[in-house]
């Protein structure tokens, strides 16, 4: 038998407020988030004491575009709650914050800003005041995200902030593109690119949304006053030469304004439409430009897209770029960076593309070659930054060789070097890196990294040099050419802002510099962020941090899913369901809600009908507004969802209702303050408490040090969510609901099981506590300032209560179940009887009171002869147990078949028996399955059985 005296130490921790020993009446009456999170939280008192080693890792940086919303709250939570429980390690931790100057998004938002306050644009400015705009915006930024970080009680290494365009991250940037250029691995090329009109910039694939459209619709474009139909496919007759007037090829498109650049019709070999002109050098007439064009044929063509035979336009479409090359085909520029129409296209010349594209479609009618317009489902590109759509654009970019960098990644992670969780994701790092193009790294804005390339000329010869400063790149030019350099020119555009990110896990550590910081804390020890970056941003420091060092960037890649909102639907202002993490830490109304609707209309963000769309879902998913929740419970609620999904739903209905679950264990210090101020033990009584343990004392303390156990090897595996679940089991259901209650007759009595009903309350909340300030640690810091001073048990393991514990609070719970369905209430006066087996009688009398506290009803009997059991009339019979069956006598209760609880409960132990049956049936799980888990499963169909013939018995059902 477990001794107490023997098996448990003391840990005293001294909490005085003032001269008081409690302090009930300082803690107030309920929890209010505002009031508690104001304080500020303590520094770690544990900085400087000897380490065991350390842990590295950088927070993803912002846009210093606007405020934080929620994904940046659940990455920046989530990384806490980690670095919280390898401090508890001890380990040396360095979690480092940033901000990124995001080249493009920055752009837009100061641009549309301009333009809305003044009228002006960027070259009403020009590049130099324009970029000094740009700075005077993110100095009023950077001050909101830095006070929204801080807001969130994040344990950062604040002296150690970045900006990916302070100096020392501008000399990484230059020095790496210097290296790279000379190594080879940086090339200028002229190729097809993402082009954005209306920034007048190539982007990157992150930056444009593929938005699926079913049909003609109407959609608004940057630049046009009226809405541009898309979803719709036009057919268009090339005349064959030397046939006859109804010898023709019809093809079908999407974009009637690429016409002017065809050079080709390519039609399937095998396409019986098209056999006629197998083996013949057949020639089509272009009615534009009044040439002949070829029409070839390619095993490529999707001979189920339209008519089979497809217009190739190589300077405006991918998949017709790549069969230009394999065929030799020339190359027709169409459309210009603004999105016109170059000149040399006769009246087309100069036209914005979608108006020329209605254009064409008349002048074709009008030459009797249109075959009609019809609808069609199809994926429009849209630049997320502007609203444009994207265009495919031939021009010369730098370019970063990345095939051979790749494959070391993929590597790395088959090696186990480089661990990527979940595991899942492998096959997509795979996918990705296995199949990598080279990245195209410029960009032309004007903010941002400005290209170290410069442009030499000596005579008719003309090289790209990249240096650190023009200096050098004289100096070098003059190698080159072996003399005078005529002309050096820097190039104007920009890096992808990806590419100074990229460096991040080395810059942050003072590199190119060898400096001890890179010494001891790179390779970073754990790289997370969402998935929806994998390849954007976490392959591109891999591979970044292959080519400069020859290192992985970190030894492990934590994925989380992306926010979306209660209905799974991905946050968008159009949508109306964006919500920002201080309406839900402050709470806002309906009113705000449609204002900040209104506002994004304003700004040009949305357009009217978008913003009617948004109002009406905000109507809908928050008539009442959102409630304040605060800090804590936003946390709290973000590590609640299993990150490892694709998407976390968040609801912040179930944020609510954590600020509540915050309350309950509010009350329950309240309570226990209250408990020492009513027994006002001695120090010498608490200490003799140890000796009055009851079983209850034990059972809760048990659990407890279960709770512990989940908690932390949960967050170990990054599965916050069980984390979370444990701790309100723990709080909710075994410490308010069950343990709480059961103190109460002792504590009033004062009696001998009282002090150890102190030593336990306070044990539980404090050890509790500590687990939840991983997740809530400014309710932990106030709630540890009123707890009062006792010893705290520690060596919780050793702590077993009786098996028959749990089986009593058990039948409570069904007994109570019993009593909620048929509204049973105190003023029906209900009375409890229970007849149990020879072998659990004894447990019954035992607990009986705790059976009376726990069921909530004031008169027990006990029987012992099931016999004697039967013959009592009872409004309500039912089976706890297969070996305890009790009954409820009632005041005006009748049981109807209506709302028959044994029948009900049968119904549920059948169907649970049945599932398992099936289970255990299965040849699959015959073969495999551990003998553990079969004998698990065999006891459990034997416990079902009983109970099920138990209620069958009693009502003779």
């Amino acid at each position: 038998m477990f001794c107490l005296k023997e098996k448990l130490k003391l840990r005293v921790f001294v909490n005085y407020i003032g001269s008081k020993r409690y302090a009930s009446s300082v803690l107030g009456n309920a929890y209010q988030p505002k009031a508690v999170e104001k304080q500020e939280l303590p520094l770690d008192e544990t900085a400087n004491y000897p380490k065991k080693g350390v842990f590295s890792m950088i927070f993803p940086p912002p846009n210093v575009t606007g405020n934080l919303h929620l994904g940046h709250a659940l990455t920046a939570t989530i990384q806490d709650v980690i670095i919280r429980r390898q401090k508890e390690k001890d380990l040396e931790v360095l979690w480092i914050p940033g901000m990124d100057h995001a080249g493009i998004a920055t752009q837009v938002v100061v641009e549309k800003n301009l333009m809305r306050e003044r009228s002006m644009s960027r070259y009403d400015l020009g590049r130099q005041k324009f970029q000094e705009e740009i700075l005077k915006w993110k100095t009023l930024r950077e001050k909101d995200i830095r006070a929204n970080l801080k807001s969130l009680g994040l344990s950062f290494a604040w002296e150690r902030e970045y900006y990916t365009m302070n100096e020392g991250q501008c000399k990484a940037v230059t020095k790496a593109f210097v290296e790279l250029f000379e190594k080879g691995l940086i090339y200028r090329d002229t190729d097809l690119i993402n082009w954005s009109c209306s920034l007048e910039s190539a982007i990157s694939d992150i930056e444009i949304d593929n938005v699926e459209i079913n049909g003609p619709t109407p959609i608004p474009v940057p630049g046009y006053e009226k809405n541009i139909i898309f979803g719709e496919i036009t057919n268009v007759a090339y005349r064959v030469e030397g046939g006859s007037e109804t010898d023709e090829i019809i093809v079908s498109t999407t974009r009637p304004e690429t016409l002017l650049g065809d050079v080709a019709v390519a039609v399937h070999p095998d396409d019986d439409r098209y056999s006629r002109y197998r083996g013949r050098d057949t020639k089509l007439w272009h009615p534009f430009r009044e040439i002949s064009i070829p029409l070839i044929f390619d095993e490529g063509v999707d001979q189920a897209f339209g008519t089979g035979a497809v217009k190739i336009t190589p300077s405006h479409d991918k998949w017709d770029f790549s069969l230009a090359k394999r065929h030799n085909l020339p190359h027709v520029d169409v459309i210009d960076e603004r999105g016109r129409i170059f000149l040399g296209f006769g009246s087309f010349s100069d036209l914005p593309r979608f108006t020329a594209r209605e254009r064409i479609k008349d002048s074709l009618a009008q030459l009797g070659l249109l075959r009609g317009t019809k609808s069609h489902s199809m994926i429009l590109p849209r630049c997320s930054r502007s609203g444009d759509i994207v265009e495919y654009l031939k021009k010369p970019q730098w370019y970063l060789k990345c095939q051979e960098a790749a494959l070391e990644a993929v590597e790395a992670v088959r090696a186990g070097r480089m661990k990527i969780v979940p595991e899942e994701f492998q096959s997509e790092w795979f996918r990705w890196l296995q199949n990598c193009h080279d990245w195209c790294i410029s960009r032309q804005i004007w903010w941002g990294h400005r290209i170290p390339a410069f442009e030499c000329s000596s005579g008719d010869s003309t090289k790209w040099i990249a240096a650190e400063s023009v200096a050098e790149a004289l100096e070098k030019a003059e190698k080159i050419f072996q003399g005078k350099v005529d002309k050096i020119k820097r190039d104007t555009d920009v890096l992808d802002t990806w590419f100074s990110s990229g460096l991040l896990p080395l810059s942050v550590f003072g590199w190119p510099e060898k400096s001890k910081d890179l010494e001891k804390y790179f390779p970073l020890d754990l790289m997370e962020t969402g998935h929806d970056i994998l390849f954007f941003w976490v392959a591109r420091m891999t591979m970044l941090s292959l080519m400069l060092t020859g290192e992985i960037p970190f030894r492990k890649i934590l994925l989380h899913g992306i926010i979306c909102d209660s209905q799974g639907r991905k946050m968008s202002k159009s949508l109306g369901n964006v919500i920002l993490p201080e309406q839900v830490i402050n709470g806002t109304s309906i009113e705000e809600l449609i204002q900040q609707s209104e506002h994004f209309h304003r700004s040009g963000i949305i357009s009217e009908a978008e913003m009617k769309r948004s109002i009406d879902e905000v109507s809908k998913n928050h008539p009442n507004g959102i409630p304040e929740c605060g800090i804590d419970a936003l946390r709290f609620t973000l590590c609640s969802y299993n990150i490892s999904n694709h998407f976390v739903n968040f609801d912040t209905a179930e944020c609510h209702a954590n600020k509540l679950f915050f309350n309950k264990i509010w009350q329950a210090s309240r309570f226990t303050i209250k408990a020492f101020e009513s027994v006002n033990p001695k120090p010498e009584d608490l200490t003799k408490g140890l000796e009055n343990f009851s079983e209850m004392d034990k059972w809760i303390l048990e659990k407890l040090f279960c709770t512990q156990k989940v908690v932390k090897d949960s967050i170990d595996r990054y599965s916050f969510h069980l984390a979370t679940a444990a701790l309100k089991t723990f709080f909710y259901s075994n410490f308010c609901n069950v343990y709480l209650e059961t103190t109460k007759s002792s504590i009033n009595a004062k009696n001998s099981k009282a002090t150890g009903h102190l030593l336990t309350l306070r044990t539980c909340l404090v050890e509790g506590l500590k687990l939840m300030e991983y997740f809530t640690p400014f309710l932990v810091n106030e709630l540890l300032k009123f707890l009062p001073n006792a010893p705290s048990l520690s060596n919780l393991d050793k702590i077993h209560a009786e098996v028959h514990i749990e089986q009593i609070i058990e039948i409570c719970a069904t007994i109570r179940g019993i009593k909620s369905q048929n509204n049973i209430v105190k003023k029906n006066n209900p009375q409890l009887v229970i007849w149990a087996d020879n072998s659990f009688i004894p447990e019954v009398r035992k607990h009986s009171e705790t059976i009376k506290t726990l069921a909530m009803i004031p008169d027990l009997k006990i029987i012992d002869d099931r016999g004697v059991f039967n013959e009592e009339k009872c409004s309500i019979k039912s089976v706890a147990k297969h070996f305890c069956w009790f009954g409820i006598h009632v005041n005006n209760i009748k049981e109807t078949k209506e709302n028959n609880p044994a029948e009900q409960k049968l119904a549920k132990l059948l169907s649970s028996l049945h599932k398992l049956e099936e289970i255990v049936k299965d040849e699959g799980y015959q073969r495999s399955a551990p003998e553990s888990k079969k004998e698990k499963h065999k006891e459990k169909i034997k416990r079902l059985t009983a109970e099920i013939n138990a209620i069958k018995e009693l009502h003779q059902l």
